[in-house]
């Protein structure tokens, strides 16, 4: 009998693990697109939960108007400067779209210039014509993303509100349902709070300090457009690998074609010096100081996760990786410690 009702408990047990993991690959395959919204929301939640706490239960705020004024100043801190970083970008790539052929042209008298010069054909004209064709594509492709940007941004800040105002609660809840020690609950907790915030603020912070030496060499050197070029770096400085070195590099070639010898050689050593030895040691500083993350969760870490979440995983894909670390550490701690400590007290 007692081995009947155990039978039916644990078979109730699988059906309703069993219906819950299927509504949750249906509901998460369904709203896919606002992952990256809910993932940013997590991010900011992070980085304001305590300023949020300081508000409401130290100053005696109501939750409403703590998180409305955290919002705002999140929005025009953070999201108003990036908006005009990409709004310089756009303005600068649609003339660009506009005036392609001309582009295209100068590209390839160049390239005759350098081809006469060393003997070596360095362009195809067939590579030189999907150039042309792409760059008719790029435009409504920057519109399409813009709009995907801002329909996720109004996900994230609406996701974002409801996190801080019932903060308290939802992390009193994660004790109730994961099934871990209140102890490991707290590791994981302290954890992910400083891969997240050392990921959130570490990496834009480094990319804006190589911006910044970039613009110096650019107005030191006299290149055409320093901040526009300011703009380019500060970004590609937060791509993996490559980093700043996909817009110093290609400055440099494009002023020795353009018969700048003496700015070209300043400019290649402005960037593999100054400009890479900054992200080097600016690099571990932060990372020392935020959150010691190794060098290759960042790196590893980053290309994961822009490939899953997009712009996102900048800052997700490092804490995927340490999470997945961390979990088999809180594994080992919690039921291989356990059996061995279990097996001393039999012996």
């Amino acid at each position: 009998m007692n081995n009947t009702t155990i039978d039916n408990n644990v078979l109730k047990q699988i059906f309703f693990i069993a219906v819950i993991l299927f509504l949750g690959i249906v509901l998460a395959k369904e709203l896919w697109f606002f992952f990256s919204a809910f993932l940013g929301s997590v991010t900011f939640y992070v980085l304001m939960r305590q300023r949020m706490f300081f508000l409401v239960e130290r100053r005696g705020w109501k939750p409403t108007r703590a998180a409305i004024v955290l919002l705002v100043l999140s929005f025009f801190v953070i999201l108003v400067p990036i908006g005009l970083l990409g709004n310089i970008l756009y303005s600068k790539i649609s003339y660009l779209v506009a005036h392609s052929n001309e582009l295209i042209n100068s590209l390839n008298v160049a390239a005759g210039r350098l081809e006469d010069r060393i003997g070596y054909k360095f362009i195809d004209t067939n590579a030189m014509n999907k150039v042309s064709s792409y760059l008719a594509q790029l435009l409504p492709k920057i519109l399409g993303v813009t709009f995907n940007s801002i329909m996720l941004v109004a996900a994230m800040y609406f996701l974002l509100y409801f996190m801080l105002v019932n903060g308290r609660r939802m992390e009193t809840a994660l004790y109730e349902y994961i099934p871990l020690k209140d102890s490991n609950v707290d590791r994981l907790g302290t954890e992910l709070r400083n891969i997240i915030s050392s990921s959130a603020i570490g990496i834009p912070l480094i990319a804006f300090v190589q911006g910044i030496a970039g613009l110096i060499g650019y107005l030191i050197i006299g290149v055409n457009e320093p901040w526009l070029w300011f703009v380019a770096t500060t970004i590609a400085a937060m791509l993996p690998v490559v980093g700043a070195a996909i817009i110093y590099v290609p400055l440099t070639i494009m002023l020795f074609v353009q018969g700048h010898t003496g700015k070209g050689i300043a400019m290649g050593l402005w960037g593999f010096v100054v400009i890479g030895l900054i992200d080097n040691v600016f690099r571990l500083l932060v990372n020392k100081r935020l959150g010691d993350i190794h060098p290759l969760i960042t790196i590893f870490g980053v290309l994961i996760g822009v490939q899953l979440f997009g712009f996102i995983g900048l800052i997700f894909g490092p804490v995927l990786i340490a999470l997945f670390i961390l979990l088999l550490r809180i594994y080992s701690s919690e039921f291989i410690v356990k059996k061995r400590e279990v097996k001393e007290v039999d012996k």
